[in-house]
């Protein structure tokens, strides 16, 4: 009798809401399939592949010449610099943003989370085309990119941890007469801080790949060379620059991944 009081529950219920969210997730993938336009006939044929394969030998040996070694290391220190400079000012914006944004009232919270929301809807490839206007070529308007959008994003992460920070050490300063900005300076972000670096550190690791990304609008850095050798078709300085991609990501996400882990014990 247990037994059969206890039997599992049916793959689909009526009832289940999970069910019907997964039901429509398929429902979309399938659609999505039947919508575009595919050729994975033409992907897989035999011609594909064999043109595949003679691009990918056209990046081997890769050049590894002392001159272009060194052009591409600087390359690579300019995307570092411009992802930590551009997350640097990314996270006194949103410190600034996050307070109004978390406790203000009535239309100002609300213009504020409208105003975050309209900073990371763009992204940074085309807040770099647009700067580039104003800033010219070069890292300046990748660095100005890069700032604006992860402002948008890191101002609504803190937002979200200052509301849910324990009220308590605040209200015991508001008892004693502390004002807005002292509770949160003295209370809030002390509690909020290991939580806030975290997000930092997760998003300067995307930077990095972006800052990567935006010199193919002439933003600089590794980008930059990369579409400029690509487009000669010089593909063995191309697997240099990709190589130093890969390697400088792989620095920085080990770093941060250590950090973090600091951070958390």
């Amino acid at each position: 009798m247990d037994s059969k009081r206890r039997l599992p529950p049916p793959l689909f219920s009526a009832r289940c809401r999970a069910c019907w969210l997964v039901a429509g997730v398929v429902v979309l993938v399938v659609a999505s399939f039947l919508s575009l336009d595919l050729h994975l006939a033409a992907f897989a044929s035999s011609e594909s592949l064999a043109s595949m394969g003679r691009f990918v030998r056209e990046f081997f040996p890769p050049d590894l010449s002392p001159s272009f070694v060194g052009r591409v290391a600087a390359g690579a220190w300019e995307t570092l610099a411009m992802s930590a400079l551009g997350t640097l000012l990314a996270v006194l914006l949103g410190v600034l943003m996050a307070l109004p944004a978390s406790h203000a009232r009535g239309g100002a919270r609300a213009g504020m989370r409208l105003l975050l929301n309209a900073l990371r809807s763009v992204p940074e490839l085309v807040w770099a085309a647009m700067l580039l206007i104003s800033a010219g070529l070069g890292p300046f308007a990748g660095t100005l990119a890069l700032a604006i959008h992860t402002s948008g994003v890191l101002g609504r992460l803190f937002a979200e941890a200052v509301e849910n920070a324990p009220p308590g050490p605040g209200a015991a300063l508001r008892t004693q007469g502390a004002g807005t900005v002292r509770v949160y300076l003295y209370a809030t972000l002390p509690q909020v801080l290991p939580q806030l670096m975290s997000y930092t550190l997760y998003r300067w690791e995307n930077n990095i790949r972006a800052a990567a990304v935006l010199g193919v609008v002439g933003a600089g850095g590794l980008g930059q060379l990369l579409m400029f050798h690509m487009g000669l078709f010089q593909m063995d300085k191309t697997a240099t620059v990709l190589i130093a991609m890969l390697v400088l990501v792989a620095l920085v996400d080990g770093a941060s991944f250590a950090l973090r882990r600091w951070l958390t014990r």
